[in-house]
């Protein structure tokens, strides 16, 4: 048995430097110049979790490196999920495994909507929901949530009758916890969801990528587990939890009267995940608890760092306190920096406006531009806070800089 790796008790989000992160050939690390600080994408700024570390090494030793086999990535999940949030009756039987959570979303949306159908989503959201929607031949209809971010079921049921009227089979794809919000479901809000779905005949795909990120004071309801799901899908991953982005790997679980469905996935579909991705994923649900528990820790302590930056940098700068994930959601319309959003000679929308620009020119910052997460989304900015606490500290200060700045200016 390996001996226990000394780093396996710390905050992972405190051992590596700003020099080591810069050696990473990631996007996040080599999208912007070398003096910008990047809190956009959603990649942690973490050493692999030991157990999973070990599991590739292992499977590097080996040579293990061929086509994947077996259910032990659902059985891990199914584990987890048991011990996690009390989902006792997930069936392994109805899961299968595909390249990554929304390609997997993609494959469903074809199990079970036509070319042309509406799917609903609750704005501001994930911005690949409306892409990958749009290029499967779907349309996306809004459901705008709530002043206090949270689903607003008047305007959930409206979308779901607007669905219905543009197509046969309508569909709504959850975002649970909720990207960019990190607002977390409770059960009643998923209930209802469950109730109007069924009363609109709507197929509702859960996105549960940041399922395990929840932070302390809030509990994760698997959509899956609530009355009235069994004929709905969720896709569930290590991705984000454990920062395996680059080790593609994801599962597409199916209620009890979805199960039908599932078996109707192409058998292709589960030749895109890799072999060392279902391994790593397998290990970080398996083993990786622990360095989990620790991370959130971490996370916690930055999302109350985070506040206290905001209140002294950018007074003028709200954000709701997120449940879950490791993302922020900055309402900067408070700063007066116009939202217009910049069209390049091609034709297509810049995927930086507003407050993001002047935070990337100004500060040297990258965080992810409101705009491009449909309505609601103008004035605010996504922050990922999964950064030492040195990083979140020096990024606060600079856009804090960069808005007195612009205010002094105009």
């Amino acid at each position: 048995m390996a001996s226990p790796d000394p780093s396996s008790a710390q905050n992972p989000l405190t051992l590596l430097t700003l020099d080591e992160l810069r050696q990473r050939s990631s996007v996040k690390w080599r999208l912007h110049a070398p003096d910008v600080l990047p809190l956009w994408v959603a990649e942690m700024d973490v050493p692999l979790a030991p157990p999973v570390a070990e599991a590739l090494r292992r499977a590097i030793d080996l040579g293990d490196t061929g086509y994947p086999y077996g259910t032990a990535y659902a059985e891990a999940l199914g584990d987890f999920a048991a011990r996690r949030w009390g989902w006792h009756d997930f069936r392994v039987e109805h899961t299968t495994v595909v390249p990554d959570v929304m390609m997997g979303v993609v494959e469903v949306l074809r199990l079970v909507t036509d070319p042309g159908d509406a799917v609903v989503v609750c704005s501001p959201v994930y911005p690949p929901f409306y892409a990958f929607v749009s290029h499967a031949g779907r349309q996306v209809i809004e459901a705008p949530l709530g002043p206090d971010l949270r689903m607003d079921p008047a305007a959930l049921e409206e979308a779901f009758r607007r669905a219905r009227t543009h197509g046969r089979r309508p569909a709504f794809l959850l975002c649970n916890p909720h990207n960019p919000t990190g607002v977390v479901h409770r059960r009643d809000e998923l209930e209802t969801v469950a109730e109007l779905a069924g009363r609109h005949g709507v197929r509702v795909i859960s996105d549960e990528i940041h399922a395990p990120l929840v932070l302390p004071g809030t509990h994760f309801t698997p959509y899956l587990t609530v009355a009235g799901a069994e004929d709905a899908f969720a896709l569930v991953s290590a991705s984000k939890a454990w920062n395996l982005a680059g080790l593609k790997a994801a599962l597409a679980v199916a209620g009890p009267r979805a199960a039908a469905d599932l078996d109707r996935m192409p058998e292709e579909v589960s030749h895109g995940p890799s072999h060392l991705g279902i391994i790593a994923h397998t290990a970080a649900f398996h083993a990786g608890e622990s360095w989990l528990d620790l991370l959130l820790d971490g996370l916690d302590s930055n999302r109350a760092l985070l506040a206290t930056l905001l209140a002294e940098h950018l007074p003028s700068v709200t954000c709701h306190r997120p449940e879950g994930t490791y993302l922020a959601w900055l309402d900067c319309t408070g700063l007066g920096i116009a939202t217009e959003h910049p069209v390049g000679g091609t034709g297509v929308v810049s995927d930086v406006a507003g407050p993001a620009k002047v935070f990337l020119d100004h500060a040297r910052v990258a965080v992810s531009s409101g705009h491009v997460f449909g309505t609601g989304g103008a004035g605010f900015v996504r922050l990922n806070f999964a950064t030492s606490p040195a990083i979140l500290t020096d990024a606060v200060a600079r856009m804090g800089r960069a808005a007195d700045a612009h205010l002094s200016a105009s």
